[in-house]
């Protein structure tokens, strides 16, 4: 022990131990999915920011094991933007400094029970707080939310109804603390204990007390993922693609078909023989067609992403222009200062337009549909916000096909999961190239998913339910407890620093000098 704690002098080992460590809940997420990891990912970076020699360095271990983390969850970008991922990641990871200097601060030196009591509640209101900061779009988005992971666990999903995504980050997190305290040492074992009990406690009451989904009906909603497509003239071919697989659809009676993202390349009032197409397509299904258009738009400037909803006679005029774009993919950020990533990787060449409000559509057989675009459904404010207008179904369309042989497809499709869980309101994620899925108002799967190697359309039978979930209503007040959690911390900290400063002993007087200057002494 005493010879690692040696090798640890290192700076340079030091920084490469806490990023290692910080890269350890990757495993939680798809493609390992090893849900259950999270509850222990954690301890080994908490183990390290707690021995920390002194808080500067407790700020670096925060920092390294930050970058660690975003890098590892984020590590599907590295073929577009190159070196850029780091440099993001590096950027990202210091919002955990902070983080790394609390865990020292509150489990550093001998455990006591009241302050590992206070870590149990600060450490995982701590890292709410980054995931807060990090969830602005203009930083990345929320993608690899610790509490994610968790998207496939039943009662997780049960309590992601109660306080979203952010709630179950909270647990993971504590339950991570409690363990590093365990391991850590024995003075404050029985206080560890007794939290991983009240989190149990407490998701048990969330599992009974939490009202479930009010299943009201079912709606047959069909899929098409056309799959790779590739070529100068991809555009066309896959709108041939598409257009092929809709018409097995003709006598399976869906209510509404969903096409992916980017799935038409063309403004449809310039191409109204595209139109008609897609019109011939609704007639013979018996169901409208909800296509993405991803084209420069024919009645204002400038490229767009949008939802658009075809019917037997044509376009129906409802239409969602997505609003929240990717960073470098669809838009870069500061242009004028951070342009030059367009020449390191495969950043946007030109800004997409960005979208006003959110739509919630009536596609018929008294069905409400509100869509999401891609990376939007990642946000979970956007879900809750769509259901508290009406919407009965959520339905994203999206393509991950740059990332096609990367972790990116799956932990894509399994956040529609979540955001199922957290409206109760079913959830349909439909795909260019895969992985589509498709949710109950529950999280639970429908059916199996549509893997990358697919080029097929699927009819699924959706239960629709009523009600309303807690989440919906009170929205992220996880997130504001941990905000009050640690504005509580500073005022104590405040008011402990100024009694500190009033209790210290005034300074002696300083001797008195001679008229030669030097220190007068007793006795000369």
């Amino acid at each position: 022990m005493q010879t690692f704690g040696r090798w640890l002098t290192s700076p340079w080992r030091r920084a490469l131990l806490a990023a290692l460590a910080g890269g350890l809940p990757m495993l939680a997420f798809p493609g390992p999915s090893l849900w259950w990891f999270a509850y222990v990912a954690l301890v080994p970076w908490l183990l390290l920011a707690r021995a920390a020699p002194t808080g500067r360095r407790a700020l670096a271990d925060g920092w390294c094991g930050g970058l660690g983390f975003m890098l590892a969850v984020h590590h599907w970008l590295l073929p577009s933007l190159h070196v850029f991922t780091v440099v993001l990641a590096a950027l990202l990871g210091a919002l955990w400094a902070p983080w790394g200097w609390l865990v020292r601060r509150l489990l550093g030196g001998p455990l006591t029970p009241g302050r590992t009591a206070a870590a149990l509640v600060v450490l995982p209101s701590g890292w709410l707080t980054v995931e807060l900061v990090r969830s602005w779009q203009g930083l990345g988005g929320p993608w690899g939310m610790l509490g994610a992971g968790q998207w496939q666990v039943a009662p997780a999903l049960r309590l992601a109804s109660v306080g979203g995504v952010w709630l179950l980050s909270f647990l993971v997190v504590a339950v991570d603390v409690a363990v590093a305290v365990l391991v850590a040492g024995r003075g404050a074992r029985v206080v560890a204990v007794a939290g991983l009990l009240a989190t149990s406690a407490a998701a048990s009451a969330a599992w009974v007390w939490a009202p479930r989904p009010e299943v009201d009906g079912h709606v047959r909603i069909a899929v098409v993922q056309p799959g790779t497509v590739g070529g100068t003239d991809s555009g066309l071919r896959r709108f041939d693609r598409e257009e092929a697989l809709t018409r097995r659809l003709v006598g399976l009676r869906p209510d509404l078909v969903v096409w992916g993202e980017s799935s038409v390349g063309f403004d449809l009032r310039e191409r109204p023989d595209l139109a008609r197409r897609l019109a011939a397509l609704s007639r013979a299904t018996g169901a409208d067609v909800l296509v993405n258009v991803d084209a420069r738009r024919s009645d204002r400037p400038g490229i767009y992403k949008s939802s658009v909803l075809v019917g037997p006679d044509g376009p129906t005029g409802d239409r969602y222009d997505k609003m929240r774009l990717v960073p470098f993919g669809e838009y870069v950020p500061l242009r004028s200062v951070l342009g030059w990533a367009t020449s390191v990787g495969k950043a946007a060449g030109e800004d997409r337009g960005r979208g006003r409000e959110q739509v919630v559509m009536d596609v018929g057989h008294g069905l409400r549909v509100g869509p999401l675009i891609c990376f939007e459904t990642a946000f979970p404010d956007m879900s809750r916000h769509l259901a508290h207008d009406g919407a009965g179904l959520l339905l994203a369309q999206s393509s991950t096909s740059t990332f096609q042989h990367s972790w990116a497809p799956e932990q894509h499709a399994s956040l529609a999961a979540l955001r199922a869980a957290e409206t109760g309101r079913p959830m349909v994620h439909a795909t260019l190239t895969g992985v589509s899925a498709v949710y109950g108002p529950d999280g639970r799967r429908i059916g199996s998913w549509l893997s990358t190697d697919a080029s097929a359309a699927r009819v699924y039978d959706v239960p629709t339910a009523h009600g309303t979930t807690p989440y919906v209503r009170l929205g992220d007040w996880a997130v504001h407890a941990a905000l009050l959690v640690l504005a509580a911390l500073g005022a104590t900290e405040g008011v402990r620093a100024l009694r500190l400063r009033r209790s210290a002993p005034a300074p002696s007087a300083p001797p008195a000098r001679t008229v030669h200057g030097s220190p007068a002494r007793p006795g000369r």
